[in-house]
């Protein structure tokens, strides 16, 4: 048996630092934006349902989609976000499930805490797919602090926050919550604290 959680929080907002945490503290964890990598490439289904609908100029040289060129296509508006999700989202979300059921098939007697780290797990109806939810929080200037320290305009990373989820509805809809708005130390132990409920969730699961 597995407990199915998903981990998302907004840009910027540190998912993978948390992942990585929770990996190393026993939980199984994959990378949404890693399936979404797969996809794009070149004769995988994602990419071709992206030639079809913006066409070859979104391709690099060799072929390989041009994420850069992709991104600032897809955020130019939230109806061009809507689009790109609903072509690539309902491709991720079978990834996942195929994944899933691997993981589950192969679980051992007490059980395993899978973590899919998503981030816009909650837009794409996550809520349902998963047994529990946790958000990375962090302060919005934050975000946008951290997004341009990683070569984002301000202006581009304020346009991506107002096309996700807000945050008072990430929060509402989160089982537990991990600030990551201050040092690593505390962000750590944050992480532990969430690992040993969401294992102990998992127990309460198996034995019902």
């Amino acid at each position: 048996m597995i407990l199915r959680v998903g981990l998302t929080g907004g840009l910027a907002s540190g998912k993978s630092t948390i992942a990585r945490m929770l990996g190393e503290l026993g939980c199984t964890v994959f990378d949404a934006d890693a399936i979404v990598t797969q996809l794009y490439r070149p004769g995988a289904p994602g990419h071709q349902a992206l030639v079809e609908a913006y066409g070859s100029e979104i391709l690099l040289p060799g072929g390989d989609i041009d994420r850069a060129k992709l991104a600032r296509r897809a955020f130019s508006s939230a109806e061009e976000g809507r689009r790109l999700n609903a072509l690539i989202h309902p491709l991720v979300i079978a990834e996942e499930a195929a994944r899933t059921r691997s993981l589950e098939s192969s679980a051992p007697p007490e059980g395993r805490v899978v973590v899919v780290e998503a981030t816009l797990l909650l837009e794409a109806g996550g809520r349902e797919r998963y047994d529990k939810i946790v958000v990375v929080d962090v302060q919005p200037e934050v975000q946008i602090e951290r997004a341009v320290a990683r070569g984002m305009s301000r202006v581009d990373a304020e346009r991506r926050i107002a096309q996700q989820m807000s945050r008072a509805e990430r929060l509402r809809l989160a089982d537990y919550v991990i600030d990551n708005s201050g040092d690593l130390e505390s962000a750590a132990a944050s992480a532990r604290g969430v690992s040993e409920r969401l294992h102990a969730d998992l127990a309460a699961k198996i034995h019902g």
